[in-house]
C-alpha cells in the first residue's frame, strides 16, 4: 500500500503543483491548481483515517519519506503561486504532520529553508520563463 501511495504522491501532487508552478495562463494555473489541492484533500483524509502520527503508523514509513520532499515545496506555494496548500483549519492534520516530521533529527539536517527555496524557484522560473518568451 506504502507504494500506492508514493505513486499517488508523484503523481497526483508533485506532477500537478510543477504544472502550476509553471503555468503560462490563469486557466492552466486553475486546472493544476485544482488538481494540487485534491491531492493535498485526499493526503488529509489519509491522516484521518489512520489517527497515527505518521503515514507510516507511529513511526516514520516510506510515505513519509516520500512526501517529506514536499513539505518546503507546499510551505512555499503561497509565496510562488499564491496557494495556501497547508492550512491549519483546512489541512489541520497534513499541517501538524508536517511540523512534527520537521522536529526529526534526520529531517532537521535535509530540510531546505524555505524563503531560500522560495528565492531559487522566483529566479528558475523568471530564466525560464524569459526563454520561452524568446
Amino acid at each position: 500500500m506504502a507504494r500506492f501511495w508514493a505513486r499517488y504522491i508523484e503523481d497526483k501532487l508533485v506532477a500537478p503543483w510543477l504544472k502550476m508552478f509553471r503555468a503560462n495562463t490563469n486557466e492552466e494555473k486553475a486546472e493544476w491548481t485544482r488538481e494540487t489541492v485534491e491531492a493535498v484533500k485526499t493526503l488529509e483524509g489519509v491522516l484521518s483515517r489512520k489517527a497515527t502520527p505518521f503515514f507510516g503508523g507511529d513511526d516514520v514509513g516510506y510515505v513519509d519519506v516520500v512526501l517529506s520532499g514536499m513539505i518546503a515545496w507546499m510551505q512555499g506555494t503561497k509565496a510562488l503561486c499564491d496557494v495556501e496548500l497547508l492550512d491549519a483549519a483546512k489541512t489541520p492534520l497534513l499541517v501538524e504532520w508536517t511540523e512534527r516530521f520537521a522536529t526529526l533529527d534526520g529531517a532537521k539536517v535535509v530540510m531546505p529553508d524555505v524563503d531560500k527555496l522560495v528565492e531559487f524557484a522566483k529566479i528558475k522560473r523568471a530564466k525560464m520563463m524569459a526563454l520561452n518568451n524568446n
